[in-house]
């Protein structure tokens, strides 16, 4: 019987999941909008099929250390150690906040000081699953924007271990002294650095040589199954052995992976199931999801999502600019920190397991946050146009702000100025074509600058000599910084540059007269680029059907006028089947 409710549940909140993630994501919307009603409709508060929770539940931790344990692949200490200054203390700082302000808004609606400060912690914790989510849709988790709150959520991650470990030392009726209570602290401590310890030290000894072993049998199965296998048995073993959550343990299984050379092999080919699993998560939640709690209590779930929503953002951007950040940088981390999620259960079950929360407490948790993890997505979308009208409306402030930022906030090396009494491009993207064009510009004594958000192939490029930007090129003081005003060319070598419209639009306000080239993946989108001002636009669809054309015609022995008049020819056909369904649609 339990087997068919595990293929029910699973049937059922798959299906609701991909119906309503497709037709969330055709409105505009993010799928994870979706997934959190498909939760509500195969859960027991609405009538028709209802899904078991329990089971919902148990499969969603499995894609949460799946989560992690991918997160922690693409994740390295040397990243962590890069944004410790701004992670550390702004983490533990907007943590204990948030909870004092939760406490003092709750009790002041009526509750009890324990209750209001357990339920303060809970509205603290930003959820890891969506905040990878929202970063990974939005390309910016390899960023410095994703390693300052990938970095700050293991921080709080941490915190929140100290947490469920004091809390019925605390709160609990056996509660302990002033000694005691220290000394949980420091077992807690204790406890945490010796799982980082083992993993590190033993698991960087032992996981290479098994997966070499693995790998070696030429079994793809066999690899798959390991690195699961390795995921799931250290994070296990870290709430059996360790007494900590199995996120953490599984995303320092994924750190120690992923300084090996499998790294990317486990990305790409052992985690197929991670992003389905995953979406179960978003499903549990909906699932708990009560509309009769939001008629009971509307006040308190407003005030849970004015803390979790403009309190807790706030808190994040002010301690960002504190440290001397840039200003997109502080919006992109508030606002990614502006939801709640996974941890914020596991404290509230703990809290109603102790007494401490009143029954509707729950509720009103669950109410928050699927609102808070449905409006995360579309806010985060429009972190540019909160950072144009800051521009508008406070130009002072801003002006302030940027003038505050730090030149060597990330430790680059000084930057030389841009050469202008000579031919001078500027390349957006450090990618294979970026590369490619880096290097013969340099070769034909051509000053090149290129402008790229991995801080790591900054570095890299100006102990070659290389200028180099490190920077957002939609950000008008990145562009003026790379010299675009006195640039003869800007390429945007990567098709996946967002906001390559608005770029062209600010090098076009900087310098209408430069030679905009750039490049996009599907010939759909040459048309846009067009418009907004591009003067070449190179599609990965166009060239590849000119090259495939120029090889066939080669090979049948085509002269060299056939082959110039076949590929205008395509190029011609090409385009003009674009236009006309552009204008269809």
């Amino acid at each position: 019987m339990q087997s068919i409710d595990l293929i029910l549940t699973l049937t059922g909140g798959f299906t609701a999941a991909l119906v309503f993630g497709y037709l969330t994501h055709r409105l505009g919307l993010s799928p994870i909008v979706g997934y959190l009603l498909a939760g509500i409709v195969v859960g027991p508060h609405t009538p028709g099929f209802v899904a078991d929770p329990e089971l919902a539940e148990q499969l969603a931790e499995i894609g949460v250390i799946l989560l992690m344990f991918g997160v922690g692949l693409q994740f390295h200490f040397r990243e962590f150690l890069a944004v410790r200054r701004v992670a550390v203390p702004g983490a533990v700082v907007q943590s204990l906040a948030a909870t004092a302000l939760g406490a003092v808004v709750f009790h002041g609606l009526g509750w009890s000081w324990p209750a209001g400060i357990v339920f303060g912690l809970a509205i603290s914790v930003a959820s890891t699953v969506v905040l990878t989510r929202v970063l990974s849709d939005n390309n910016e988790l390899q960023t410095p924007i994703g390693h300052i709150a990938v970095g700050w959520l293991v921080v709080e991650d941490l915190f929140t271990v100290f947490v469920l470990v004091l809390l019925p030392a605390v709160f609990g009726s056996d509660a302990m002294g002033t000694g005691a209570l220290l000394a949980a602290t420091g077992l807690a401590a204790v406890k945490i650095v010796a799982l980082g310890a083992f993993t590190f030290v033993a698991g960087g000894w032992a996981l290479p040589r098994l997966l070499t072993r693995i790998a070696d049998t030429g079994s793809r199965e066999l690899f798959t199954l390991s690195v699961l296998a390795i995921a799931l048995s250290i994070a296990v073993g870290s709430a059996l052995l360790f007494d900590v959550s199995m996120a953490l343990g599984a995303f320092l299984a994924g750190m120690v992976v992923g300084r090996s050379e499998f790294s990317l092999r486990a990305a790409t080919e052992a985690l197929p199931m991670r992003d389905a699993f995953a979406v179960l998560f978003f499903v549990s939640v909906g699932m708990l999801f009560d509309w009769r709690g939001l008629l009971a209590a509307p006040g308190q779930v407003l005030a849970a999502l004015a803390i979790i929503l403009i309190a807790k953002p706030l808190a994040a951007f002010g301690l960002v600019l504190l440290m001397r950040y840039p200003l997109r940088v502080a919006l992109s981390v508030g606002l990614v920190l502006g939801q709640i999620g996974e941890f914020s259960f596991i404290l509230a079950t703990m809290g109603r397991e102790l007494g401490i929360l009143p029954e509707n407490a729950a509720n009103i948790l669950v109410a928050a946050a699927i609102i808070s993890i449905t409006l995360n997505p579309l806010l985060y979308r429009g972190k540019v146009g909160i950072e144009r009208w800051m521009e508008r409306r406070t130009p002072r402030m801003t002006r302030r702000i940027r003038a505050r930022t730090a030149p060597d906030v990330h430790g680059e090396p000084e930057l030389p100025p841009a050469s202008p009494d000579r031919f001078h491009a500027v390349v957006v993207g450090y990618g294979p074509v970026g590369q490619t064009l880096v290097r013969l510009f340099r070769e034909n004594g051509i000053g090149v600058t290129v402008v790229e958000l991995n801080v790591n192939t900054v570095r890299s490029l100006r102990e070659q000599g290389v200028r180099a930007i490190y920077g957002d090129a939609a950000c008008l003081e990145t562009l003026t910084e790379a010299g675009v005003e006195a640039a003869r060319v800007l390429v945007l070598s990567t098709p996946q540059i967002r906001g390559s419209r608005e770029i062209v639009r600010r090098v076009r306000e900087l310098n209408p007269g430069i030679l905009v080239i750039a490049r996009t993946e599907y010939l759909r989108d040459c048309g846009e680029l067009c418009d907004a001002g591009v003067d070449q636009v190179l599609s990965d669809e166009v060239e590849v059907s000119l090259a495939v054309t120029e090889y066939i015609l080669r090979n049948l022995g085509a002269t060299p006028e056939q082959i110039d008049r076949e590929r205008a020819r395509v190029h011609q056909t090409l385009f003009a089947m674009e236009a006309r369904d552009s204008r269809r649609g």
